[in-house]
């Protein structure tokens, strides 16, 4: 797996990057022949991003208590 995102611009980075890879995925989906497939896939990206989301939110909470 990949080096760990640890500073605050490198994360926002990194969900703008996944952000944008959802909207290409959704992009692809052809709504006449998508199936429940690509919906799990999209809950399953979003549910990634989530858990993401809330490990840097604990990491900028972190550091500003640290900063105190």
């Amino acid at each position: 797996m990949g080096k760990g995102t640890q500073d605050k611009s490198s994360q926002k980075e990194y969900i703008v990057n996944r952000v944008d890879m959802l909207l290409q995925v959704l992009d692809t989906i052809d709504a006449e022949t998508a199936g429940v497939e690509e919906i799990d896939r999209i809950i399953g990206m979003l549910d990634d991003l989530e858990l993401k989301c809330k490990q840097f939110r604990y990491d900028w909470e972190k550091s500003e208590k640290d900063e105190k």
